[in-house]
């Protein structure tokens, strides 16, 4: 879904780390993330944009409010409005294709493709949050494509889908037939539109529980605490593999413990600087 408006958040780097940073404007729905290079300062900025709607002004107080409650000086925060046509240019700057795992190479519409005969998987800027930039979403890319390649599943969830990208990898590496599920209405469009830019077709629903079905490949980038809020409904829908992100490497023992508790096995951790994933089976496999 592309916003009319959106609204433009910049912090300096040095006020804020990238993990922190993250877990900043995750929770704000943002529709996408970058960072830039200040010429005149050399240095480096983190950007994210918000959808206007609906109203602007509201939206502008609820992620400087954010900003602050984290600890960054007034000062700090610059907060602009975007056109239509401005954050379009913005996307088209700060995104480029870009290769992840041993294989794939995710890009928006407007880049080439891979010209090393990756995997190709492309996705519209403007549309929910998942562009395979942050750390969480490669890790979990490159989970999927090593389940893939080792045994491809006949069914996979992809819980709290955003942009649709781990289902959608997991179509293009051969999985059989794939459900996105996302708590956001403008997520679930986004996974379908995604899905048909790429050639291949899911299955995406609104909802904020995993559903009382078994698929082969679940995968949940989500946060820490909601993974843990579902480890009984989400654990029973496994029956090969588990892979879980949107973790802070200290919060990964807590998560472990959950799914621990409903009977699964840890197979491997995985990190990318401060991120991890974990990955489960259940014990009777």
């Amino acid at each position: 879904m592309q916003a009319s408006k959106c609204i433009e958040l910049k912090i300096r780097a040095e006020a804020l780390s990238e993990e922190a940073f993250g877990l900043l404007i995750s929770p704000l729905d943002a529709l996408g993330s970058a960072e830039e290079t200040d010429i005149d300062s050399d240095t480096t900025v983190r950007i994210a944009w918000f959808d206007c709607a609906p109203d602007e002004a509201v939206t502008k107080n609820r992620v400087l409010a954010a900003a602050l409650q984290a600890g960054i000086e007034k000062e700090q925060v610059t907060l602009n409005t975007l056109a239509q046509q401005d954050w379009e240019t913005a996307w088209q700057k700060d995104w480029h294709g870009m290769p992840i795992g041993q294989n794939l190479w995710v890009r928006p519409s407007f880049c080439d493709k891979s010209t090393e005969g990756r995997t190709d998987i492309v996705l519209d800027p403007g549309m929910a949050f998942g562009t395979g930039t942050h750390p969480t979403t490669q890790l979990c890319l490159e989970a999927v494509e090593r389940i893939c390649a080792d045994n491809p599943p006949a069914t996979l969830l992809d819980m709290g889908a955003g942009s649709g990208i781990l289902a959608i990898a997991a179509l293009k590496l051969g999985a059989g037939s794939a459900l996105a599920i996302d708590m956001e209405e403008e997520s679930v469009e986004a996974c379908l539109t995604n899905a048909a830019i790429n050639g291949v077709a899911l299955e995406a629903k609104l909802d904020d529980t995993p559903p009382a079905e078994q698929f082969d490949l679940v995968v949940a980038n989500i946060l820490a605490a909601p993974l843990v809020w579902m480890a009984k409904e989400l654990a029973p829908c496994v029956t090969k593999r588990l892979v879980l992100s949107g973790l802070l490497v200290e919060h990964v023992d807590d998560v472990a413990a959950a799914y621990i508790a409903e009977g699964l096995t840890e197979l491997r951790r995985d990190t990318q600087g401060d991120w991890a994933s974990v990955e489960f089976s259940p014990i009777s496999r």
